[in-house]
This record gives structure tokens, C-alpha cells and sequence, in this order.
């Protein structure tokens, strides 16, 4: 994608070349306002007009990239924090205390000793 990029880069600055090269024996008188007159060649004049329209769409691009990033990369925190485990959010409690009984005996049906009451 890069390559494709410089490519047309390339051919964008070819063409800047070549037309200023065809146009610069040209001067035109550009009028910004009443007073007010600019005395220029045609090469020039395309240059900046060009210029001047693509640094507002350049940085509004910018501006969403650099918007876009920052979503994701909340997003990336979010997904993060819900794929972690969970630590107890409560206060931390005491652990119970180990129950030590006696060991049970085995299960007698018969008694070993009847007993007889008087």
C-alpha cells in the first residue's frame, strides 16, 4: 500500500512539474481585495491554491485518525478489564476458622454391651 502511495505521489509532483515548466513564462495579476494586488506566475497561484485545499481535509483526517485511535484503544482497555479475573471488590474478610473434629467412629448395628436397667 505504501508503494502505491508514492506512486501517485510521484506522478502528482510530475505533473505539478510539467504544468509549471508549460506555464511559466505567464505573470497574472490576482486581486484579493479592493487596493489589494498580487502580482504572480500561474504556477505559483496552483501551488497555493492546491496547498490551501488539502491542509483543512489533511487535518480533519488527522483528527478523526488520531479520535479513532484513542476509541479503540479504550475499547482494548475495556475488553481487558472484562477478560481479567475478578478480584473481590468488598472489603477483605476473615478467613473461617478450621473445624477440627473427632474422628467419627465406624458404624456398629450390633451394641457391644446391652445395657439392662433394675
Amino acid at each position: 500500500m505504501q508503494i502505491v502511495r508514492t506512486i501517485l505521489w510521484v506522478l502528482l509532483l510530475v505533473g505539478i512539474l510539467a504544468f509549471s515548466f508549460g506555464n511559466w513564462d505567464r505573470q497574472i495579476d490576482v486581486r484579493i481585495w479592493p487596493g489589494i494586488v498580487w502580482d504572480t506566475r500561474v504556477p505559483a497561484l496552483v501551488i497555493v491554491s492546491f496547498l490551501l485545499g488539502l491542509l483543512p481535509m489533511w487535518l480533519y483526517h488527522r483528527g478523526v485518525r488520531w479520535r479513532q485511535s484513542r476509541r479503540i484503544s479504550a475499547l482494548e482497555m475495556a475488553t481487558q478489564k472484562m477478560a481479567a479475573p475478578k478480584l473481590e471488590d468488598s472489603a477483605p474478610t476473615r478467613p473461617e476458622p478450621v473445624r477440627k473434629d473427632p474422628p467419627a467412629e465406624p458404624a456398629n448395628p450390633v451394641d457391644p454391651e446391652p445395657t439392662t436397667k433394675p
